[in-house]
């Protein structure tokens, strides 16, 4: 494993990171608790520091069942979390997205939560949940302020979602310079990752980018075939059959990238995140003891070349050689700002 820094926080991350969505909840797979924390354990005995939860995750029980792993491993993980939903006063109905509250006395209320429940005093990382712009206030940007210099948290950002988009949001974050935008990003949805990239480079910033949905949801890791059934309240079936149908089109035109056995498909979906400088963690969705081994062994597979990185590129430009719809229309990509921000980086055209 290799690792990386969250910004300029001196928050070292692993540069594949433990997505704790799958802990305490049953949207990625039905498993018990013991399980949960078995794999999370299993990821800590791999490399894997970085851990990121949620405390609308399981409304909670994530970290309270994390809270179980810092006791005994505190010193061995980096614990990111975020906040923003407020599920405290509010049922959650399926996979509906809860109502937000960015006042800042619930946010503050919020985070103190989060550590009672994680038995901590502090996080590594602290992230704002899915904000629009409009929430990304100056008293917001104060608090994260206040709370580095309370020593609540060391590194600050957001978490953009849902779904795919978010431009105005994450370019605010990376000219404020917070430590991470998090963010949908993969080789198939390349537009917001490049996006982030040039703004990054553009003013200088020094934020770091941390890409989930690294496989596609299944495709580039290949759990999801033409022979799969996804169980209801399978957080991938929320995709549409053409992204799927075409997909497994598309991911035969990159066979090229395991290298005849060097690499599987899914070390390089992540490897080729990890070809950005500007990506600090990649953050997977683990299902089993079998995905921590061979995702998180992906930083010690041979990066990706010069010539792989550009016919990718290539290959990206002309939609993998597909040539009809596939689903996920660039023009429906997510925002808050009536567009504007997906206009302006040339994604929408009205």
């Amino acid at each position: 494993m290799r690792y990386r820094e969250l910004g300029d926080s001196g928050v070292e991350v692993s540069e594949v990171g433990f997505g704790a969505w799958v802990v305490g909840t049953d949207w990625w797979g039905d498993r018990d608790e013991d399980d949960a924390l078995e794999m999370v354990n299993h990821a800590l005995d791999t490399g894997i520091t970085y851990i990121d939860t949620g405390d609308v995750y399981g409304h909670g029980r994530s970290e309270e069942l994390l809270s179980r792993i810092i006791e005994e491993r505190g010193d061995e993980l980096v614990i990111g979390t975020k906040v923003g939903y407020d599920f405290y006063n509010n049922p959650q109905a399926g996979h509906g997205e809860l109502p937000k509250n960015y006042d800042i006395e619930y946010l503050r209320d919020a985070v103190d939560r989060s550590l009672d429940r994680l038995g901590t005093d502090h996080v590594d990382a602290l992230m704002l949940h899915n904000p629009n712009l409009a929430e990304l206030t100056p008293e917001v940007l104060e608090l994260f302020d206040q709370l580095r210099e309370e020593g609540v948290t060391e590194a600050v950002g957001v978490a953009l979602g849902p779904s795919i988009g978010w431009l105005a949001e994450g370019d605010f974050a990376i000219e404020q310079e917070l430590d991470a935008v998090q963010f949908v990003g993969n080789m198939f949805e390349q537009d917001v990752l490049k996006h982030f990239v040039e703004t990054i480079e553009r003013t200088g910033s020094s934020t770091s980018l941390i890409p989930r949905v690294p496989h596609s949801s299944g495709l580039l890791n290949e759990q999801v075939t033409p022979e799969t059934e996804l169980e209801a309240g399978d957080h991938r079936g929320f995709r549409p059959d053409e992204w799927y149908e075409t997909g497994w089109e598309k991911l035969e035109t990159i066979r090229f990238l395991e290298r005849d056995g060097e690499r599987t498909m899914g070390q390089a979906a992540i490897q080729w995140l990890l070809a950005f400088d500007s990506v600090a963690s990649v953050t997977p969705t683990f299902r089993s003891a079998a995905d921590i081994e061979e995702w998180g062994a992906a930083p010690d597979t041979p990066r990706l070349s010069e010539a792989e990185l550009a016919r990718v590129e290539e290959l990206y430009a002309s939609n993998f050689g597909v040539d009809r719809f596939d689903g996920m229309d660039k023009e429906d990509y997510r925002t808050s700002v009536d567009g504007e921000d997906l206009r302006d980086a040339g994604l929408r055209a009205d």
